[in-house]
């Protein structure tokens, strides 16, 4: 299976690296190049890409607007420079799968463009942790759309695995389960909380563990 990716940032040396890189790769194909935010939905709706590399700050329309354009279009994977900032909080709660540092290594990019398009959002022990970390001490902890008494114990014990960042692979690993059974259970935790992304769900864990402490 080919991943179709479309780069979107404004500043087009950045693009060609990133170009440039995934190029290079077998299973990843990619389909456009965006430099503002309208274009990349525009190319988005157009072309269905698997993933969306999309930078923060960009103009016409900035990456989390066009973020919040893209829900349940294409999954979206954030370029930043790690800013923490209203920026990156607001591209969490539009539902980005997860961020990349621009500065990352070609392998780690690649590894991350395919982390996305198998749905395991970017969760990693280092950068983003601190991330998650970050948002959940700063941003006011909402109230999820459903109560998270009504998930199973199966799907409490998912959501904690989220929170720790394993990918659904290294879920079904540690839970004794298919894999396919796992993306079943990570949408319903998804579904059931009211949430939009793998990286909401990480946020939310922690506030949990925050008011057990």
């Amino acid at each position: 299976m080919t991943i179709k990716v479309l780069v979107a940032d404004d500043h087009a040396a950045v693009r060609a690296g990133i170009v440039l890189i995934l190029d290079g790769v077998r299973d990843v194909e990619v389909v456009g190049e965006a430099g503002d935010g309208e274009q990349a939905v525009a190319m988005a709706r157009e072309m269905r890409p698997d993933v969306v590399l999309m930078d923060v700050r960009m103009p016409r329309l900035d990456g989390i607007s066009a973020t919040r354009e893209l829900a349940g279009i294409s999954d979206v994977l954030i370029l930043t420079t790690f800013d923490l900032d209203e920026y990156v909080f607001g591209a969490l709660r539009a539902g980005a799968a997860g961020f990349l540092l621009k500065n990352t290594d070609a392998d780690s990019l690649v590894e991350a463009v395919r982390l996305v398009a198998r749905g395991d959002g970017l969760i990693s022990p280092g950068v983003t942790r601190k991330l998650i970390s970050a948002f959940a001490g700063q941003e006011p902890r909402r109230e999820p759309a459903a109560d998270p008494g009504s998930l199973t114990p199966r799907e409490r014990e998912v959501l904690a695995c989220i929170g720790r960042g394993l990918s659904n692979a290294e879920i079904a690993r540690e839970l004794d389960m298919a894999e396919a059974t796992t993306k079943t259970h990570v949408s319903r935790v998804l579904n059931k909380l009211g949430l939009k992304s793998r990286v909401q769900a990480a946020i939310y864990y922690s506030g949990e563990r925050g008011l057990e402490a």
